[in-house]
């Protein structure tokens, strides 16, 4: 309605139809006052909101150095957002679809069951609400990497199954109040050593696998926006910002960007920690096998506030 042409309207209806048109505001990061976060090894700081809602992170990512989200919180946060994590390493969107390496790892509907036990009530330091909180969700890294080789079905059929469990999550999500969602593809892990190291033939399906995941994901996320009232999304692509960076290691000061150091891959004491023959760990892409390094999650966590910041 334009508040202009409200003089058909009994007088208060038609101020009070302005007045809430006015103050509907797009949720930006300059005025997120909580942020959820859900997801695996890439984005979990081993918060335990089992603990309570003030708990500190006790101190290991795998990331040897702030991940994206602690980055997000700590060095780009404008708003006094606090955050609420509740990634688990390791996980899948469901672990019955997808075994996560062990048991005790919690999926994203473990997760989204953590989040409704715990939080959806909005306690004392966590009093959430609709219009300031984002729920962000960085999941299939690890459906693509334990998955992509099966024989049984197809990348695009299986990524389809995928897709509709996490529907289901995004739909409780909805039912519990959220609103506002921030979704990461999955970046170019092909270019991991640990796949790498398995050759060509490996990193070419790995990579159509994930493509295809993420144009799925792309799919679901406007199709679930297309029919959930007042839902806004940002899917966030991650493989331009892991692409720059590797494509151009040298110009960015990585020192290695296809391997890691053996010495570095379970974490060092420092940020800046030289082992000879070894490069200072700060230096390297990846840190292990698998995991990218403090400096990539900047380098992340920067474009992501940017442009969730429009």
């Amino acid at each position: 309605m334009n508040c202009n042409s409200s003089m058909h309207l009994p007088l208060a209806f038609a101020w009070l139809s302005c007045l809430t048109s006015l103050t509907e505001a797009k949720l930006t990061w300059g005025n997120t006052k909580f942020l959820m976060v859900f997801g695996d090894s890439y984005t979990t700081t081993g918060f335990n909101i089992s603990l309570g809602v003030n708990s500190t992170d006790p101190g290991f990512v795998s990331s040897n150095g702030p991940n994206w989200v602690q980055a997000l919180r700590d060095t780009y946060n404008v708003a006094g957002t606090k955050v609420l994590n509740l990634a688990s390493g390791g996980a899948t969107i469901d672990s019955a679809l997808v075994t996560p390496f062990l048991p005790t790892v919690l999926s994203v509907v473990d997760q989204v069951a953590q989040f409704k036990t715990l939080l959806a009530s909005k306690p004392a330091g966590a009093q959430w609400n609709s219009t300031n909180t984002l729920f962000a969700i960085w999941i299939g890294i690890n459906d693509c990497g334990n998955a992509f080789g099966w024989t049984n079905t197809t990348q695009p059929a299986f990524n389809k199954v995928l897709m509709n469990r996490l529907t289901t999550q995004l739909d409780e999500l909805y039912s519990l109040g959220a609103r506002s969602f921030l979704f990461l593809t999955v970046p170019p892990v092909n270019r991991a050593p640990l796949f790498l190291e398995q050759g060509h033939a490996v990193t070419s399906l790995l990579a159509a696998d994930i493509e295809n995941y993420n144009i799925q994901l792309s799919t679901t996320v406007k199709q679930f926006q297309a029919s959930h009232k007042g839902v806004e999304t940002t899917v966030f692509d991650t493989q331009p910002v892991f692409n720059t960076l590797l494509d151009n290691s040298k110009t960015f000061g990585f020192s290695n960007s296809t391997g890691y150091c053996d010495a570095y891959q379970n974490g060092t004491p420092a940020l800046s920690t030289e082992i000879a023959p070894c490069a200072p760990v700060s230096t390297y892409f990846w840190l292990n096998s698998l995991h990218p390094l403090f400096t990539v999650h900047n380098a992340l966590a920067h474009a992501i506030s940017k442009a969730i910041s429009a």
